[in-house]
């Protein structure tokens, strides 16, 4: 008696570590995942002006060009501005570093979940000549995760909209988004008697309302993670 529920219990123990294990593996954050890549075939080394992420030009050019659109990964915009360190697994050409990217379209090409710059997919290789044979293959095969974003000596910026018509309409996008958090609401608040109005997500990294609030105004941002912690941030110091 005393052995089988000594048994039991050691069986018990084991199937409790199995699960914890699994559980852990389950939800693992850094873990990579295996996909493809492509690149934008008509873009120069940096990435395109026109991503479904709203950032204009600055698009093109922010994280120094490596930037990338998405397909399942854009979220209906909110994946917008998150960092993945791509790289891909042919391991005559490429890296095991690879490259960070920072999410500025919406867009899939030969069910790949990624489409680089063109920069950004050169630096998959470990050589300018292996730079070469991966551009001239087009698509890859890669492992991603994602990663934090750094931007060393700059903070949340916040552009206005050229088209803002105070007090009719007010849109502005979000650049240099830190951290591995998504931000998925932003209000705008009165000062004075700190009343704030929920905006609208009307493309990607982009913010409006109809109707903004009066007076000097100050900005709250909903950062959340895969765990579904959330937390509101005011930035310490807001650049229009």
């Amino acid at each position: 008696m005393a052995r089988t529920l000594q048994s039991l219990l050691l069986l018990s123990a084991t199937l409790l570590l199995t699960q914890t294990v699994y559980a852990e593996a389950a939800t693992c954050t850094d873990c990579f995942i295996h996909s493809r890549a492509a690149y934008y075939p008509s873009s120069d080394e940096n990435g395109t002006d026109t991503g479904r992420c709203g950032y204009g030009s600055f698009g093109a050019t922010l994280n120094g060009g490596d930037v990338s659109a998405v397909s399942d990964l854009y979220r209906d915009g909110v994946g917008c501005g998150a960092c993945y360190q791509v790289r891909c697994t042919n391991s005559k050409f490429c890296s095991d570093k690879g490259v960070t990217v920072v999410i500025t379209d919406h867009g899939s090409s030969h069910n790949t979940d990624f489409i680089l710059s063109r920069g950004a997919f050169g630096r998959l290789a470990q050589t300018a000549a292996s730079a070469a044979s991966l551009l001239a293959l087009g698509v890859v095969d890669i492992e991603y995760r994602r990663v934090s974003c750094t931007y060393p000596n700059k903070n949340i910026t916040i552009k206005i909209d050229e088209n803002s018509d105070y007090p009719y309409y007010l849109g502005f996008v979000i650049w240099y988004q830190q951290g591995r958090r998504d931000i998925t609401a932003v209000q705008l608040c009165e000062a004075k008697n700190h009343a704030c109005k929920l905006l609208d997500r009307s493309n990607g990294a982009v913010w409006t309302t109809n109707s903004p609030p009066s007076g000097p105004l100050s900005l709250r941002m909903l950062f959340s993670d895969e765990d579904g912690d959330e937390r509101w941030v005011v930035p310490s110091q807001q650049h229009p």
